[in-house]
């Protein structure tokens, strides 16, 4: 129950991802939550818009997981993988806030599932 709850919760960042990254990146939302410049979002929508839709399909296969249930477990431990080497790698080569926003999250729901909470 734990561990779905986390699992949610990851779906649900990645969510917020993609509507900051397909929809909002020119905006000074956008701008804000990445630290950009009205010139950088502009010239860089598209690349964003790119990237927001492979967040997209983190998300499809956290909730594809979720709705499988118990029958689901590798789908999860997959997906959840997925963004846990996508958060130390952004953190790495971005912004270490991504560390927390992206890895943590996504461990802890890992872990939680690992353990059968």
């Amino acid at each position: 129950m734990i561990a779905a709850i986390l699992i949610a919760l990851v779906a649900l960042i990645h969510v917020y991802i993609v509507i900051l990254e397909m929809a909002l990146w020119d905006t000074p939302r956008g701008r804000k939550a990445f630290g950009t410049t009205p010139e950088f979002s502009a010239a860089t929508k598209v690349l964003a818009a790119n990237q927001g839709l492979y967040n997209g399909f983190l998300v499809a296969g956290l909730a594809w997981g979720l709705w499988l249930g118990d029958g689901g477990f590798a789908i999860k431990v997959f997906f959840l993988l997925c963004v846990l080497v996508a958060g130390v790698y952004g953190a790495a080569t971005s912004s270490v806030k991504i560390l927390y926003i992206q890895a943590v999250p996504a461990a802890l729901a890992l872990a939680a599932l690992w353990l059968g909470i």
